[in-house]
């Protein structure tokens, strides 16, 4: 029998009317039936609003809250509302553009609770479906194969927010670095979600499951990664001086929230640091002993060029990178 959980959804909302009827209509049809909708508004100057307030209206007996968003990108707005998420409660966050199928939910929770008990918390993820704009399916997401762990996340962001789950014991970790989180500015919430949990000496489950339709559309913040054209550009990231920047934000929110960590990874933390500070082929070199990989022996291979040039020393923060 799934165990009953609490959750607070997470649904940062900008300029999102033509899609974000679809996905509150999937949220309602949510087997699970524990859930609370927090939407949190960047500014929208279109009907987005409108149409939550309608579907709130048209369920009375959810607990359905309605903000202003900090107005400063979609990562900060989702982490201004991890402070919102009640003790006990699990959080999922939620984009406005997806379609979750009935099951997204009960899965995860179902996936969770027969992992057994963690301690330092949990978090889920699976793949998504990847569709157009019209939700034709077009394929499923990448599977990744190489184990989830922190030594992979604080190199590589492959726990997609838009299929996360965190119970309420991960949710409470969260809770405690965000701040941390916000002032380093870090370039993505679920990147992050995976280096404090994974750090902190939670369990990371991902799950090969498909329960989200991931819309594809010219508004996308961030879109497929499946593709070879994609999967081109992200390594040629690695080494484009963004990167660089990108470790940096991590680092500083990871070191804010250090307490947290497990002596080990603490340690690990610290010695990634001291490699980023070296020299080319030093840090290459630092890199490989620590033992950090992404998910591709490309991709870590693109890692290590990268390092040997020099481009993780310094970068800009424009971009991100999955």
């Amino acid at each position: 029998m799934t165990r009953m959980m609490p959750i607070a959804i997470l649904l940062a909302s900008y300029d999102g009317e033509r899609f974000i009827g679809a996905q509150l209509d999937s949220l309602a049809g949510q087997i699970h039936r524990d859930w609370r909708l927090i939407v949190s508004d960047d500014g929208s100057s279109d009907d987005t609003l409108g149409v939550v307030r309608r579907f709130a209206a048209a369920h009375p007996s959810r607990r359905i809250e309605i903000r202003q968003g900090p107005r400063a990108g979609a990562t900060q707005n989702f982490l201004s509302m991890i402070d919102l998420v009640e003790p006990g409660e699990a959080l999922a966050f939620c984009d406005q553009d997806d379609v979750w199928l009935p099951h997204r939910l009960s899965h995860g929770v179902a996936a969770m609770t027969a992992s057994g008990p963690s301690g330092r918390g949990v978090l889920h993820v699976t793949r998504t479906t990847i569709c157009d704009e019209a939700l034709k399916v077009l394929r499923p997401a990448p599977l990744f194969t190489r184990p989830p762990g922190f030594r992979n996340a604080l190199v590589q962001a492959c726990t997609p927010a838009n299929t996360m789950l965190v119970d309420p014991e991960g949710a409470a970790l969260l809770k405690a670095g965000r701040k941390g989180a916000a002032e380093a500015d870090v370039i993505s919430h679920d990147w992050w979600a995976y280096q404090l949990i994974s750090g902190a000496g939670g369990r990371v489950i991902r799950d090969p499951a498909q329960t989200v339709l991931y819309r594809q559309h010219r508004g996308n913040v961030m879109g497929r990664n499946d593709t070879a054209r994609a999967i081109l550009a992200r390594l040629g990231q690695l080494g484009a001086g963004d990167f660089g920047g990108w470790l940096r934000q991590n680092l500083a929110a990871l070191k804010a929230a250090r307490d947290l960590l497990t002596p080990e990874n603490a340690q690990v933390l610290e010695e990634f640091a001291a490699a980023l500070g070296s020299p080319g082929p030093l840090a290459a070199a630092r890199l490989a002993r620590l033992g950090v990989y992404r998910q591709t022996r490309a991709g870590t291979a693109a890692l290590m060029l990268a390092a040997a040039a020099g481009r993780l020393r310094s970068g800009t923060r424009d971009g991100r990178d999955r």
